[in-house]
Formats: structure tokens, sequence, C-alpha cells
């Protein structure tokens, strides 16, 4: 089975986004503003699909300057010496996407929640397919290893890091 097709991701309908627990009592999101996806198929079928994507780490916004700031320093991203994080599927069926996620220098395989919402043909004549991905991570595990703990004891940034992953791909001529 020959994965022929090309998608590339469509940035003006997709969102990259992580939701982190704060202090353990309300939940950060931020997202990347920069990222590029792209998506092998068998034709319009998305099973055994093959998806990669990056994300610039410097493109990170949590709507709070100080704290993308330090995200981007070496307590997290270290932006400038890792500017990009990647992810390569190895497997989806249709429901599980499988695949190695890169963050600073570590490459570790993770698995996501993934449904495939539809494939549609827009007002202009381009086939367009969307998906909903979801999962955790521990940011421990690549490396993101900031912590600090408030008086009355409680961590300030969770270890789990959950991914929301809202795109929609475009089908190549």
């Amino acid at each position: 089975m020959k994965n022929n097709t090309n998608w590339s991701i469509d940035t003006a309908h997709s969102e990259i986004a992580f939701k982190v627990k704060h202090m353990m009592i309300s939940t950060v999101t931020g997202h990347f503003e920069d990222f590029q996806a792209t998506a092998k198929t068998n034709g319009d079928v998305f099973n055994n699909a093959i998806l990669e994507f990056s994300a610039k780490t410097a493109s990170i916004n949590t709507k709070n300057k100080d704290r993308d700031t330090h995200l981007k320093s070496d307590d997290f991203f270290n932006s400038e010496k890792f500017p990009e994080m990647t992810f390569v599927s190895k497997s989806f069926n249709g429901d599980t996407l499988v695949g190695d996620l890169t963050i600073r220098d570590v490459t570790k395989e993770i698995t996501l929640d993934a449904e495939l919402n539809g494939i549609a043909v827009d007002p202009y004549g381009q086939t367009k397919a969307g998906f909903e991905m979801t999962g955790n991570i521990n940011r421990k595990d690549f490396n993101l290893t900031w912590s600090a703990v408030t008086e009355a004891g409680s961590i300030v940034v969770s270890d789990k890091v959950k991914l929301v992953i809202d795109v929609q791909f475009i089908k190549q001529s």
C-alpha cells in the first residue's frame, strides 16, 4: 500500500495547544504560533498515514510575556539551542496515533488519541481533512525540568502536560 497522496496543514484552521496545571489549582493554556505539518495517505484513507509535524519553540504563546520568555529559556525549551520540536508518526489505526516526539535533544515515543472528524470539500474546491488529537506527556521526560514549590508546598508547574491538537489538512493536487 503506497502513501501517494500528499496533504499539508491549513495553519489558518489549526491549533497546537497544551494545558498545564499551575499551583495544582488552575490550568494555563498555551500554543505554538509557528508550525508545519504534512500527511501522506493512500488516497483519502488516513489509516496508516505518515504524519510529520514541527513547531518553532520560540513561537510559544501563553498570553504572558514573562512566562513565555521563561519557557524559551534553558529551564524549559532552550529555543536558542533547540529551535524546533518535531513529531514523526509510526502508526495510525484510525483511533490511535503513535510516533516519536522530539523536544530539546530527547526523542520518546508517545501515543495520542486521534479522531478524524471527516473529509469535506470547501467552497473553493479544496479537499480538507479535520483531526482532533489529545494526549499527555511528562515534561520531565523531555528535560523540561524547571520546578518550584510554593511556601505552602504546592508544586508551581505540573509535570503532566496535556496536548490538545486541532488540525485541518489540505489535499495537494
